[in-house]
C-alpha cells in the first residue's frame, strides 16, 4: 500500500468562520479518503516565534469591532488597494517565514489548504527561498465583499462561495482556470438528509409544535438583547433557542431576563447545525460562518448587526437572494417577524426556499475532491 498522502490545512483563530471552514475540510477528507491520508489542521499565528503584536490581532479584532467599528471599516477599505496590500504582503513575508518554513520541513505537506489570507505572501517566500513548490488550495471565507490580499498568485486553486467573489477574484487578476466556486464549506452534518423538525425539536427538549426562533449571539453581536426583549413582549406564539457563543456576560443576561414564552438557553454549543435543522428562522449578525451554514439548510435569517467590512457584502448578498433581511432596530425586527409569519408563515417559507436554494451542503466534500485531485 502507498504511503497516506499529507494534507496541510491553515487557519486562524479570528472569530469561529476561519477554524470552522478548516475543521469541514478536515472532517471531509477523512471521511471521503480515511488512511489514504493524513491531515493536519495548524494555525501558525500561536507560534512563539510570531510577533505578539501579530498573535493578538486574533483576540484583539473582537474588541476593536466593539469599540471602534468605524476604525475596522476604515482599515479594511484603506488596506484594500495595491500599495497597503504589497507592504502587508511583505511584512508578513519576513514576520511568518520562518514559522512557515518549519511548520513545511517538519510536516511535508503533499498539499496545503488554507482558510486564512494572511499565510499566502509567506508561503510565496517559503516556496521561492527553498525552492520547492507544494500544491496550494485557499478557501475564501465571505460570501460577497471580500479583500484583495485573498487573491494572491500563489494559490493552485482560489476556491469561493459565490460568482460575487469569483469576478472579485478576476478582477484582481486571478487567472479564470484557477477559480471554482465550491461554496463555503460548513458541517458535514448539513449535507446528510434533514431530519424531521418535530422529532429533532423533542429530541432536544424544545416543544415541537411551536414556531421555533434560534438566536446566536457572541461578544460581536451588539443589538441581539435588545431584539429579544421586544419580542418576548410581543404575544407572538413562540419559543427561543438562545446560544450566547461563549459569552458568558450574554448568557448571564439571558437567565436574569423574565421571558414570557418557552426558552431554551446555551452558552457555548458544538451543535449549531442541529439547533438550526430544528428551528423556523435565525436571528444574528452576518458572519461569513454562520451564514453558509443557515442557507445550507434552507433557514431564513434575521439580521440584526453586521461588521464593518466583508459582512457588509454577506448580508447584502442574503438580502438581495431574499433569504433574509436586515432590522435596523428592535422594532424592526418584531415587525419583519409579524410578516413572516402573517398568511400562515407564507413569507417565511419563500425566505426558507431561498434561503435553501443558496446553501451549498457539501461544500466541504467538493473542496476535499479538489484537494486528493491536487496531491
Amino acid at each position: 500500500m502507498a504511503d497516506p498522502k499529507k494534507i496541510l490545512i491553515l487557519t486562524a483563530d479570528a472569530g469561529f468562520g476561519h477554524r470552522s471552514a478548516a475543521n469541514a475540510v478536515n472532517a471531509a477528507i477523512q471521511t471521503m479518503y480515511g488512511d489514504r491520508v493524513i491531515a493536519k489542521v495548524a494555525n501558525p499565528l500561536n507560534d512563539r516565534r510570531v510577533p505578539k503584536a501579530l498573535r493578538r490581532t486574533q483576540n484583539d479584532y473582537d474588541r476593536l469591532v466593539q469599540e471602534m467599528p468605524k476604525l475596522v471599516k476604515f482599515g479594511f477599505v484603506a488596506s484594500d488597494s495595491t500599495v497597503p496590500i504589497t507592504v502587508v504582503e511583505s511584512a508578513l513575508a519576513v514576520v511568518l517565514f520562518s514559522t512557515m518554513r518549519d511548520l513545511l520541513r517538519s510536516f511535508q505537506p503533499d498539499a496545503i489548504v488554507t482558510t486564512y489570507p494572511l499565510y499566502l505572501s509567506p508561503l510565496s517566500a517559503v516556496f521561492s527561498m527553498e525552492r520547492v513548490k507544494v500544491p496550494l488550495l485557499t478557501v475564501v471565507t465571505d460570501l460577497a465583499t471580500v479583500h484583495s490580499i485573498w487573491f494572491n498568485d500563489v494559490s493552485d486553486f482560489c476556491l469561493v462561495a459565490t460568482q460575487a467573489v469569483k469576478d472579485l477574484a478576476l478582477k484582481a487578476g486571478m487567472p479564470l482556470e484557477k477559480i471554482r466556486i465550491t461554496g463555503t464549506p460548513v458541517s458535514l452534518a448539513l449535507a446528510e438528509e434533514k431530519p424531521e423538525r418535530v422529532s429533532l425539536r423533542s429530541r432536544l427538549g424544545w416543544q415541537p409544535d411551536l414556531i421555533t426562533v434560534l438566536a446566536v449571539g457572541s461578544k460581536r453581536v451588539r443589538h441581539l438583547l435588545g431584539t429579544l426583549k421586544v419580542l418576548n413582549h410581543s404575544g407572538m406564539k413562540l419559543q427561543f433557542a438562545l446560544v450566547a457563543g461563549g459569552d458568558d456576560h450574554l448568557y448571564q443576561q439571558f437567565e436574569q431576563i423574565d421571558w414570557h414564552v418557552p426558552v431554551y438557553k446555551y452558552n457555548y454549543v458544538t451543535n449549531v447545525p442541529e439547533l438550526m435543522q430544528a428551528s423556523d428562522c435565525l436571528i444574528s449578525k452576518a458572519g461569513g460562518l454562520i451564514l453558509p451554514e443557515a442557507l445550507a439548510c434552507g433557514l431564513p435569517i434575521l439580521l440584526v448587526d453586521v461588521l464593518p467590512g466583508q459582512e457588509a457584502g454577506n448580508a447584502q448578498f442574503v438580502i438581495e437572494a431574499g433569504a433574509g433581511e436586515l432590522a435596523q432596530t428592535p422594532l424592526e425586527t418584531l415587525e419583519i417577524l409579524f410578516h413572516w409569519l402573517d398568511q400562515g408563515g407564507k413569507l417565511l417559507a419563500q425566505r426558507a426556499e431561498n434561503a435553501h436554494r443558496l446553501g451549498r451542503p457539501r461544500a466541504a466534500f467538493d473542496i476535499a475532491e479538489l484537494v486528493w485531485a491536487a496531491v
